[in-house]
């Protein structure tokens, strides 16, 4: 169906930008960042953890989980509008 992946559509269309503006201000607007953050001194305080690969390895399982399904709801449906406008165009 589609020749080119999403990443290759979106970067070649500058709505790559967008989609990670838009993520991040979902994710401050629910609170996600301020729960990452509390997981973050968790994980050092109780794992002794003195660099940012050891508590990012740690943290991101977690993290991901906490990201509200209404967040990933709207940027799947904003990537299948850009990959429904981009077929348009190739047509």
């Amino acid at each position: 169906m589609y020749s080119k992946s999403v990443d290759q559509i979106t970067i070649l269309h500058g709505d790559r930008t967008k989609l990670k503006d838009l993520l991040r201000l979902r994710l401050i607007e629910s609170g996600w960042d301020d729960q990452v953050r509390l997981l973050c001194r968790q994980a050092i305080a109780d794992n002794g953890l003195t660099n940012v690969d050891s508590v990012v390895q740690v943290v991101t399982p977690e993290a991901r989980t906490l990201i509200p399904d209404v967040v990933k709801k709207e940027l799947l449906q904003k990537i299948r509008m850009i990959l429904i406008q981009q077929e348009k165009i190739d047509q």
